[in-house]
């Protein structure tokens, strides 16, 4: 299982902290697979808070996505 830093804009990161966003739609340029973990790190003009989350990849598809783009689970 791998371990992606990946950059979050506030607005996003605050609803993944309050539990109201649980996915996440990403180009698959890392190769998420389920059971990864994600560090979501809030990023904002440029530069990080150092303010982070966080979660495991659950189910993974690129169905119905721009190509090279997957849908994957926050959990």
């Amino acid at each position: 299982m791998a371990t992606h830093k990946i950059k979050i804009l506030p607005k996003f990161f605050q609803a993944v902290g309050e539990g109201r966003k649980r996915f996440e739609v990403r180009e698959n340029d890392r190769d998420y697979h389920e059971g990864d973990t994600v560090v979501l790190q809030e990023f904002v003009v440029g530069k990080y808070t150092g303010f982070q989350i966080t979660k495991q990849v659950g189910y993974v598809t690129n169905f119905e996505q721009k190509p090279g783009y997957v849908v994957f689970n926050l959990v």
